[in-house]
């Protein structure tokens, strides 16, 4: 558990202000469809647990507001799914940099959702014409499945086994995400997966999934290092 002083929403001014221009750690996540067992929120709930897994290593870090809606236009047409959009999320993410000068030393976002990217890329670009510090996490999981399948299955039975509908659970497209993304990007993963699956949820388990999150922690842990 984070010390509420280094949590932003529940930290007073003078907090902020005793650790000295801290780094801003922000979960980017989504509100998307993730197949027929997995919660809309499954992005932000990893993006906020690798946030709180950085600030619980980094003293010199808060953990800020999550951002629960994203880029979403490819999963159009599922119930549930919000999206605003690359411009206007990488318009709301710039505002957040640029309000954050005064009291932090950059900005740290830990995006859950690999649709958020192309927002991100223009964020970044932006804050190193402005001067502003910004470091943009997108996890990785070796040999993972895509979307809704074992690996994200894993992830939110070791974060939130409580949202999980494992009696609904089943296979949507298996094929690899290399084949699909053309079509994806054109129409949407509705045009490939009737389930809104990628991948196969077929023995996914808690415990592969706290390896999971220790590992993207230690990768973000380590980026965060290497570059301040």
């Amino acid at each position: 558990m984070v010390d509420s002083s280094r949590v932003v929403a529940e930290a007073t001014s003078g907090d902020i202000a005793a650790l000295n221009r801290p780094f801003l750690v922000i979960p980017l996540g989504s509100t998307e469809q993730h197949g027929p067992h997995l919660p809309l929120g499954t992005d932000s709930i990893v993006a906020q647990a690798l946030a709180q897994g950085l600030v619980d290593e980094h003293p010199h870090c808060m953990l800020g507001p999550s951002v629960d809606i994203g880029a979403s236009g490819e999963h159009e047409g599922f119930a549930g799914t919000l999206s605003i959009g690359t411009p206007m999320l990488a318009a709301f993410l710039q505002e957040i940099v640029r309000s954050a000068r005064p009291s932090f030393s950059g900005v740290i976002f830990v995006s859950g959702h690999g649709g958020n990217r192309d927002a991100l890329s223009l964020v970044d670009a932006t804050a190193r014409e402005e001067g502003d510090q910004v470091l943009c996490f997108f996890p990785r999981i070796e040999g993972g499945d895509a979307h809704a399948g074992r690996s994200e299955t894993s992830l939110i039975l070791a974060l939130r086994p409580d949202l999980v509908r494992s009696d609904r659970a089943e296979a949507g497209s298996v094929k690899a995400i290399g084949e699909l993304i053309g079509e994806i990007r054109d129409s949407g993963v509705a045009s490939v997966s009737e389930n809104g699956v990628l991948g196969d949820p077929t023995g996914a388990f808690a415990d592969e999934g706290s390896v999971f999150v220790e590992a993207m922690v230690r990768q973000l842990c380590e980026l965060v290092e290497e570059r301040f």
